[in-house]
Parts: structure tokens; sequence; C-alpha cells
């Protein structure tokens, strides 16, 4: 029994020192306070450590299990589809949930004129909100169509920033606004619309 003792309080000792040196690998400050790696093949967690220790010596983050993915993902139509049209309607109270959210996002675009635009452009822009609602930095391109010129790939970032300026600040609920506060927001505008048609009428 004593050696029974003995091994578990060796083994509680270990994973305080463990947790030490993983709180020491992210700091307030850093750039991806966020990032999950595995920290060995017999550890489940990412290396982000879960707890902070009164033996760390300095500020350490702890990991929260927040109940909405890392990274989160909506592409926006200029022409919703037909089965799909319920998601483009902004919600008529403070946004609750990720389905309000992308709703809302989905409700704000207003793409390019027919005769400044492109048919099939594609952009996707990346940003941050705080926890009233506003974006933390202006939104940042990650992807665009290879071959569309600079001067149409400014006119839809421009067309994106009028977009979400008219929307914004997002009414968010106190802990949907808690949960997104600066975790990364990806929207991928596709503008599906016949150009020809609409410039012919």
């Amino acid at each position: 029994m004593a050696g029974r003792l003995l091994s578990l309080l060796i083994a509680g000792v270990l994973t305080a020192f463990a947790g030490q040196a993983e709180a020491r690998r992210l700091r307030a400050g850093d750039a991806v306070p966020f990032s999950h790696r595995p920290c060995s093949v017999l550890d489940g967690r990412p290396c982000t450590p879960y707890t902070c220790s009164v033996f760390d010596h300095g500020p350490c983050i702890p990991e929260i299990n927040y109940p909405i993915g890392q990274n989160l993902q909506v592409t926006v139509m200029s022409v919703p589809p037909e089965d799909q049209q319920d998601r483009y309607r902004k919600p008529d109270h403070d946004l609750d949930n990720l389905g309000d959210l992308f709703a809302a996002l989905r409700s704000c675009w207003s793409p390019p004129a027919v005769d400044h635009a492109r048919a099939g452009m594609q952009m996707s822009v990346m940003f941050s909100f705080n926890r009233s609602g506003r974006p933390i930095a202006s939104p940042r391109v990650t992807f665009a169509s290879k071959d569309a010129p600079q001067d149409m790939r400014d006119t839809y970032l421009k067309a994106i920033n009028t977009s979400l300026d008219g929307c914004l600040p997002l009414k968010l609920t106190k802990g949907l606004g808690g949960a997104l506060a600066g975790r990364p927001i990806m929207i991928r505008y596709v503008d599906n619309r016949d150009l020809e048609g609409q410039s012919g009428k």
C-alpha cells in the first residue's frame, strides 16, 4: 500500500512540473495563445495549460473549453440558394448562437454594382470581434480569385468593408460575446449573380 501511495505521489509531482513547463510555453501576449498542439503521444490535451499553477513564475493562459470551434467559417453567396433563404435573414433579437451570427453576417452583404462586378468572383477575409460586437482590426484578405485584377480585388474588398460597417456593432448576448471575443472568423464571399443577364436588363 505504501509503495502504491509513493508511486501516486511521484506521478503527481511529475505532472505538476510538466504543467509548469507547459504554462511557461504560452504567456500573455503570445501571438497564438490558443494554439492546439499535442504535448505528447500520451497526452490527449493541447499544450495550452488547462489550469494555472501557484508554482508558476508569471502569468499563464488557461485553456477554456469554448462551445465553438477554433476557427469560424461562413460562406456568403450574393444570390442565396432557394433552400437557404432563412439563413440570409437578419435575426430580430440579440445574437445568441452561431446560427444567429452567420445569418447576420450573410444579411449584411451588398455586392458591388453589376457594372463593377465580376462573375464568379470569390474573396475571403478574416477578422475577430470583441465582446461588444465590434471588429478588433480591419478584415484581412486571405484569398481572392487568382485571375482577378487588382482593381477588381480592391472593389470587392471595399464592398466587404462597407457591408460590414453598415451592420456593426453586432448585438451579441453576453454569452456569445464572451465566446467569440478574439476568435478568428473567416467569411468567404461568392458572387454567383448572372451579371450578363442583369446588365442586359
